[in-house]
């Protein structure tokens, strides 16, 4: 069983700064892509931060600039760097892993995290 935590959401101001981390129960191998989904009220959750296995980064364009996903495969972590927030950014941020569809194809998601930008 593998389950994944995320810390560091709160309460914060427009304009400042959050760092998001996502703890991985034990190490999972073949993985395709490590991401963050943020869902916000009364909307579908969306990919936000997305590292692909050879270290491609991906940005929705509401984001770039702003957000930077980081790993640590040693310690079975991920993070995510948020400058720059907007009340828009509100939300429950969720940390997910997925393996290639040839080893599994397993997705994993954490509980969430709740983040949120006062203006």
């Amino acid at each position: 069983q593998v389950e994944l935590v995320e810390s560091g959401g709160g309460l914060v101001q427009a304009g400042g700064s959050l760092t998001l981390s996502c703890a991985v129960s034990r190490k999972i191998f073949s993985i395709k892509t490590q991401a963050w989904y943020r869902q916000a009220p009364g909307k579908e959750r969306e990919m936000i931060a997305e590292i692909t296995s050879g270290g491609t980064t991906n940005y929705p364009y509401s984001v770039r600039g702003r957000f930077t996903i980081s790993t640590d495969n040693a310690n079975n972590r991920m993070s995510l760097q948020m400058n720059s927030l907007k009340p828009e950014d509100t939300g429950v941020y969720y940390c997910n892993i997925r393996r290639y569809e040839g080893f599994g194809g397993e997705v994993y998601w954490g509980q969430g995290t709740q983040v949120t930008v006062s203006s």
